[in-house]
């Protein structure tokens, strides 16, 4: 059972605790993790991207001229491909792009990603995450007190506007409460930091 330190909004250590070994002790299975990572990329594709063929472009019915004698190529349609204004070859298409992944398979992948953090140091828990007004500065010195220079991703436990309304102007720190965590925000972020609750709340849902 690993355990890891608890810190305080400013920095200063506020004891430890014992992290759960089903979801933070897990071996790490990057084949699985690659597999949710792709399957969330594909799913935020939209696919609306289409193109008119030579069938669809308006016009074109009438051959331009007779077939021969003239002295110019053959020709049965100004809609054909090589006319301007014609239709596209293999034009692109209107097409779904999700794909599905199991839920035992996407549990894996989470509890492996939040493993190879805690392994690699990247993983912070905090004992509680509030702010007063609501500022960016109150969430700037939150995150220079962390040494979160790098690409961060604060889990919280509730869905807090304040934080919300005080980290959104921070290009490096992101907040995500953790009901909507997943293995693309872990993997996606040079840090993750969660505060106790998150913490407590990830183990019962996933260390079953």
């Amino acid at each position: 059972m690993p355990n890891i330190k608890v810190y305080k909004m400013d920095g200063t250590e506020a004891g430890e605790m014992s992290l759960s070994d089903k979801v933070f002790g897990a071996e790490y299975n990057e084949a699985l993790i690659h597999q949710a990572v792709v399957t969330r990329l594909a799913n935020e594709r939209q696919g609306t991207k289409s193109t008119l063929t030579r069938t669809e472009v308006r016009g074109g019915g009438k051959k331009p001229w007779r077939q021969k004698g003239t002295g110019n190529a053959r020709q049965g349609s100004i809609r054909a491909p090589q006319w301007i204004k014609g239709g596209v070859v293999f034009a692109p298409k209107s097409r779904d792009f999700s794909k599905d992944m199991n839920k035992k398979a996407k549990a894996g992948a989470l509890v492996s990603a939040l493993s190879k953090k805690v392994a690699d140091g990247e993983l912070i828990v905090i004992d509680s995450l509030q702010v007063k007004e609501g500022k960016t500065r109150e969430m700037e010195a939150f995150r220079k007190a962390l040494k979160l220079d790098k690409t961060s991703l604060v889990v919280m436990d509730n869905n807090d506007e304040k934080v919300i309304l005080a980290a959104r102007n921070l290009a490096k720190l992101s907040t995500l409460p953790v009901a909507q965590i997943s293995t693309y925000e872990v993997v996606a972020n040079s840090k993750v930091v969660l505060t106790k609750a998150a913490v407590e709340k990830i183990e019962e849902a996933y260390g079953e």
